[in-house]
């Protein structure tokens, strides 16, 4: 099993001395997701920093870059990577794209999947295809070798999409190498949503569930004291209910028995009650939707949780607040790649 570390990019001049810790540590690669600053700028500077990392967007956002502008990006990190980068893309919500990158949102799920398509037809043209996308959202038909970064000696970019309703899911099947679960997606729901639904567009374009990357962040309770995992609860309580505030992934607590958290945690957040909304977080949720261990441990718990399921493991919370866990959170990643390699 690949673990990752997720990480939120910082200034520039600090990313690559963050990278070649997480490398030192043993960790197989950085996710990098992208909020107030690019995912894109810190995989380049930490391409050169530690090249043995494998890199991923975790993910960056697509519609407001147009699918040539991403495809030429991701070619030439997979160049400078040595063909270790995957393209992670997601469609943030409305608010975000219309409102702060003003850009249109209409149709999301199937200009996603016109997006994807038309980045593969990008990766295609500059090995010297033809350019010839046609889709319902981006026409892409011209490109001469002027303006063609040309051909690179490993193979294209992988291209993995954030999905959580069954329609993206099947799509991110059918069209995708990868799929990026949300934060809040507990087994359960892994195996009632995810797999199935992957599985199923997979077969519907004659590939199979093997064929694509189940990329699932984790969030972990860790600690040999009572205090120390007491500060990881809280940590992600209100993260959360962050994410758990969104209505169009009610249905993910409502299905793992918290009927009534999205509804609950957005009354609060009118208000700008923030303690409020972490409150709504029980102990319950967070053996739900954390893995609790100590550090001895904690490789073992989430290969029992996640084995069979998750072919890449993200630590999602592992740098929020706690930079000096780094070594701590390596050595789990190593004993996982024992555990589930050999």
């Amino acid at each position: 099993m690949h673990v990752d570390v997720m990480l939120t990019p910082q200034p520039l001049q600090r990313m690559d001395g963050t990278a070649r810790a997480l490398e030192q540590a043993g960790f197989d690669g950085i996710l990098f997701t992208e909020a107030g600053r690019t995912a894109y700028l810190s995989a380049a500077v930490a391409a050169a920093a530690a090249p043995n990392l494998e890199l991923s967007t975790g993910v960056a956002v697509a519609f407001p870059r147009s699918p040539m502008v991403t495809a030429q990006v991701a070619w030439e990190l997979q160049e400078a990577t040595g063909g270790k980068f995957r393209l992670g893309l997601g469609t943030q919500v409305r608010t975000h794209i219309v409102r702060r990158y003003g850009v249109d949102f209409d149709s999301p799920g199937p200009r996603m999947r016109d997006y994807v398509q038309a980045v593969k037809a990008c990766f295609a043209g500059f090995r010297g295809e033809p350019l010839d996308h046609r889709g319902s959202f981006y026409e892409l038909t011209w490109l001469n070798r002027q303006w063609s970064p040309g051909p690179i000696d490993v193979p294209d970019p992988k291209v993995d999409i954030a999905a959580v309703n069954p329609w993206m899911l099947r799509m991110a099947g059918e069209v995708a190498d990868g799929v990026h679960v949300h934060p809040i997606g507990e087994p359960g729901y892994l195996q009632r949503h995810v797999l199935p639904n992957v599985a199923r567009g997979a077969e519907e374009m004659g590939r199979s569930l093997n064929d694509i990357s189940i990329i699932v962040p984790v969030n972990i309770i860790v600690g040999d004291t009572e205090a120390e995992r007491a500060a990881d609860r809280e940590l992600l309580r209100g993260m959360l209910s962050f994410y758990g505030s969104t209505p169009n992934y009610a249905f993910i607590w409502d299905e793992a028995g918290f009927e009534g958290t999205t509804a609950r945690v957005r009354e609060h957040q009118k208000t700008g009650d923030i303690a409020g909304m972490a409150a709504q977080i029980t102990d319950d949720h967070l053996a739900t939707f954390c893995t609790e261990a100590t550090w001895g441990g904690l490789a073992q718990a989430l290969v029992d949780k996640y084995g069979g399921v998750a072919s890449r493991l993200v630590f999602y919370n592992a740098l929020m607040g706690h930079p000096e866990r780094i070594e701590r959170f390596g050595e789990v990643a190593r004993e996982i790649r024992f555990l589930t390699e050999g």
